[in-house]
């Protein structure tokens, strides 16, 4: 794919964060959240983003943001190269990229009303004038599917779906192409979380909405995902359309992984054999040499320890990095 085709692209994006110990604070080490990915996003697409927690996910949603500056590597959006825009103009490119946190609990200001959280963007922006806010504000919460009057309310007033809403909302303030959805349904019931994919699922056909939409339920990413990828580590092990990777995962980390999918048919789960992974996910200050899996592999051989395998293209859209494969 050449790289104006592409939305979004990564190439051998690298975030290290100082580990500093001792009576001055010293760096001793380099944890390394991101070490070396790269990957692409088109057009239109939700690329759904899974893995252990402290994998390097969100973190690689903020680097493609800049809200962290990268340690190397490089970010293009729409062609540009995001590491090498000045900060006036990456305020401007805020506006084609927004993020949705986590947890609205946190992400929203409980001091202050819907009206004013949602029109903070608008001004920040200098994009309409001030009697205009309100239809603004109304519209994006008719968008995300609350009534105008719950402008008035405080966040606190809100369920956690509503609340949820209402972070959505914000990052469609701006009008943006591109989207990174953090665990936007982890902290929901299982019958909100239905809702609020829905609702993504309908705003990126209304909008033409690009996703990066990061989870750990993978039962979820595969109801709204047109490709996932798979991050161990902070490495990508496997990559491929979400209905190749479920039906035919070749690394034996995405294997474990999905083997630990609840499927509802009660005769087909009686049958699923969950993979059982030894130990514990390895240290990103530490990172084992070779592949960053072979401790846990039930399946490793002696090049696996020894030399860290290359993502590679087995076809398609299909890029796995494993010796086995």
């Amino acid at each position: 794919m050449r790289r104006d085709e592409a939305l979004v692209e990564v190439e051998n994006l690298r975030m290290y964060f100082p580990v500093r110990g001792g009576v001055l604070q010293r760096k001793v080490a380099d944890l390394r959240a991101v070490d070396g990915i790269s990957f692409y996003m088109k057009r239109g697409e939700i690329l759904g983003l899974v893995g252990e927690t402290g994998c390097g996910k969100t973190t690689t949603g903020r680097c493609i943001l800049q809200l962290y500056k990268i340690t190397g590597g490089k970010v293009f959006f729409e062609g540009k190269d995001l590491s090498k825009i000045s900060s006036g103009k990456m305020r401007s490119m805020r506006r084609n990229m927004q993020m949705i946190f986590e947890d609205p609990n946190t992400s929203l200001d409980p001091s202050k009303r819907v009206e004013d959280i949602l029109a903070e963007p608008l001004r920040v922006q200098n994009l309409v004038k001030n009697e205009e806010y309100k239809e603004h504000v109304a519209e994006l919460l008719r968008m995300v599917r609350l009534e105008p009057y719950m402008a008035e309310r405080y966040p606190l007033e809100f369920s956690g779906g509503q609340r949820q809403r209402i972070e959505i909302a914000r990052a469609l303030a701006l009008r943006p192409s591109f989207i990174v959805c953090d665990n936007a349904v982890s902290q929901l019931d299982v019958s909100i979380q239905a809702q609020i994919i829905a609702l993504l699922t309908r705003l990126r056909e209304e909008l033409n909405l690009t996703y990066l939409f990061i989870a750990h339920d993978l039962a979820v990413v595969r109801n709204i995902s047109d490709r996932v990828m798979v991050m161990y580590v902070g490495k990508i092990m496997e990559t491929a359309n979400t209905g190749e990777l479920y039906s035919n995962p070749l690394h034996p980390y995405t294997q474990a992984l999905l083997s630990a999918v609840f499927i509802p048919d009660p005769a087909v789960e009686r049958k699923r054999k969950v993979i059982i992974l030894p130990g514990e996910m390895a240290s990103s200050i530490n990172p084992p040499r070779g592949c960053r899996f072979h401790p846990r592999c039930s399946r490793a051989m002696d090049i696996c320890r020894e030399q860290e395998p290359e993502l590679e293209n087995i076809g398609g859209e299909h890029w796995v990095a494993c010796h086995r494969v």
